[in-house]
């Protein structure tokens, strides 16, 4: 008998596809937009995460947040300059 908890979901493929996109959407937030593309990120990270694809969702969600954080340090290097 698997130790499969009773809160525990299994991993679908839309949770795998949320996650995916979420780390794509980190890498574009360091370049375009970085608050709009860090926050969608972020929210598809959550739902990957929440869907059953963990802990990569969480990571894309991080990931997300630390793309969207340094596309804007790099945009005010950038824009002061």
């Amino acid at each position: 008998m698997a130790d499969i908890h009773a809160t525990a979901r299994p991993r679908s493929s839309a949770a795998r596809i949320c996650t995916i996109i979420a780390f794509v959407f980190a890498a574009i937030a360091i370049f375009i937009l970085p608050p709009l593309f860090g926050l969608v990120g972020l929210v598809l990270g959550i739902v990957g995460a929440v869907l059953g694809d963990k802990p990569l969702g969480w990571y894309a969600a991080t990931a997300s947040v630390a793309g969207a954080v340094i596309g804007m340090i790099i945009s005010y290097v950038v824009l002061t300059n």
